[in-house]
């Protein structure tokens, strides 16, 4: 059964960046290669404007699985959006170690 909405199937090999909290969005992206983010970012990013049209008509009260689900992977977009803009790696250059504690985070 698909996780996203039938309009943007070619998204669902990268069902595995549907993640509803910014702490395992952030695990993810430290634990995954450039190639990794690379990929799920070519994918995504031309998608991104016709994803915020649709989730602009969708209500966020009762909102469905699969459209949760479609702003969860836009929002893992965003986490890698620098990693693979800017930086070229998934960590923070000359940051040492560092960590998201998100204490509220919304919630559709």
């Amino acid at each position: 059964m698909p996780i996203l909405p039938q309009v943007f199937a070619e998204l669902e090999p990268f069902a595995d960046w549907v993640l509803p909290s910014e702490r395992d969005r952030f695990a993810k992206r430290l634990a995954s290669s450039m190639d990794e983010l690379q990929a799920f970012y070519d994918a995504a990013f031309p998608r991104l404007e016709d994803g915020v049209e649709y989730l602009k008509g969708v209500p966020i009260e009762g909102i469905a699985e699969q459209d949760r689900n479609l702003l969860w992977l836009f929002s893992s977009l965003v986490t890698v959006s620098f990693p693979v803009e800017v930086w070229r790696q998934p960590r923070v250059p000359d940051s040492g170690a560092s960590s998201i504690d998100v204490v509220v985070e919304p919630v559709p």
